[in-house]
């Protein structure tokens, strides 16, 4: 991949400010593309690390709360993908699109969603029985008379898809819905999917126009919490996924409505990227979004949870990690996640920068970067398995997540 190629890539999901800072400060793994080897080999599964990274955890217990269903639409699965994402004339957009192909080990537009459904069941199948991944689907953009955008849309992918993928492969997988709540039949689509087996429901809102404190959400919110169907709610500054730039729909603060409704909300990325202003001073200050996502989780110690997906990331700073990993008091209100497939973009996580950020034992560089060539899921689940500051480690049920989503 040229140089250009790989910089307009990353700057689509929002890296590429830091590149030579990464670059200089040898933080490169080596890896550009992800190379899609097949299965784990034999003899990586007696390694120290594999017996490291297992040890103590329930391993039917190991759901990965965060997994992108990925295609193309071609075998009549009503996904969508805006036609920007595959032309030359938004080149950004299209290296982002061909960063996200390779991350899938799709090799052919033709045949996306097979390639995507292969490689994934072939990436569960390498880990412990038990271990299952929750697939999203995705809603459109919606304006606010409650009518579907495209042409501000990035992607989608219907319930129903997600659905069928859970039902016909359920030691695979799970599946997590996804609702605009200015739809008109938001309701009727909630009840739907609970009845189909939906174990929550995601919300991206600054791709999806829907702003989470608007009292047009409370009727959503008091049909989930009567369901007792959770909240997985994107906070905090969003790159991968390009919608109407509403970035302070993001703001962790506008969640407490849902919460005040008793929903319980799951804050992906744990809010660790970018800023939102503090709606709680007069000044509006513009406030690191992850403060308020700490602020946030000792107000509502009852009904909020994080969701440790992207931490890892080049773009994210290292004290985040650091003050989660030593607030253990917090680690019963964490939920492990992969966002895959972007932990197959190889240059998103870099393990020599988490060496030198004191979070990993530089012993361990070897054999994760031999597992991440093989399977994006193992790699992500084993560098969080592994990190570790002043003695603090998270603890294994913050990755034994099913019996969060399966009260």
């Amino acid at each position: 991949m040229k140089r250009r190629r790989l910089l307009k890539g990353l700057a689509g999901l929002g890296v590429a400010g830091g590149i030579g800072y990464w670059l200089s400060r040898d933080y490169w793994d080596g890896f550009i593309r992800n190379p899609c080897f097949q299965t784990v080999p034999e003899e990586l599964k007696q390694i120290e690390l594999w017996q490291t990274i297992w040890k103590d955890v329930d391993t039917s217990q190991v759901w990965d709360c965060h997994v992108h269903t990925v295609g193309l639409g071609e075998s009549g699965s009503g996904i969508w993908v805006n036609p920007k994402m595959q032309s030359r004339f938004h080149p950004i957009q299209l290296a982002q699109f061909k960063f996200y192909l390779n991350a899938s080990c799709i090799n052919s537009t033709e045949q996306a969603d097979t390639a995507f459904l292969s490689r994934l069941k072939l990436l569960v199948n390498d880990m412990p029985k038990g271990f299952k991944t929750m697939l999203f689907a995705f809603d459109y953009h919606y304006d606010s008379n409650g009518q579907p955008n495209k042409n501000l849309s990035t992607f989608y992918v219907p319930n129903e898809y997600s659905a069928k993928l859970a039902s016909q492969s359920p030691e695979h997988f799970e599946w997590v819905a996804s609702i605009h709540p200015y739809r008109p039949d938001a309701i009727d689509e909630l009840e739907k999917a609970k009845a189909q087996g939906a174990r929550a429901v995601k919300w991206l809102p600054p791709a999806q126009n829907m702003d989470p404190m608007s009292g047009r959400c409370v009727a959503f919110y008091k049909k989930m919490e009567q369901l007792d169907i959770p909240l997985i709610c994107h906070a905090g500054t969003e790159k991968a996924v390009q919608g109407s730039d509403t970035q302070e729909l993001g703001n962790p603060l506008r969640l407490r409505t849902a919460l005040d409704n008793g929903v319980k909300v799951v804050v992906a990325h744990c809010a660790s990227l970018g800023k939102n202003q503090d709606l709680d001073s007069s000044r509006l200050t513009m406030t690191d979004s992850f403060d308020l996502f700490v602020r946030m989780m000792s107000e509502y110690p009852q009904n909020m949870y994080g969701e440790i997906s992207a931490i890892l990331q080049i773009n994210r700073h290292p004290r985040k990690l650091k003050f989660l990993l030593e607030n253990t008091d917090l680690h019963s209100r964490l939920l492990n996640g992969s966002d895959y497939p972007l932990p197959a973009v190889m240059p998103l996580i870099s393990v020599r920068r988490l060496i030198k950020s004191q979070l990993l034992n530089k012993k361990w560089l070897q054999d994760l970067n031999m597992i991440r060539q093989y399977n994006a899921l193992l790699f992500d689940f084993a560098v969080k398995r592994l990190l570790s500051f002043n003695g603090h480690h998270f603890s294994s049920k913050v990755f034994e997540t099913k019996s969060f989503f399966s009260s």
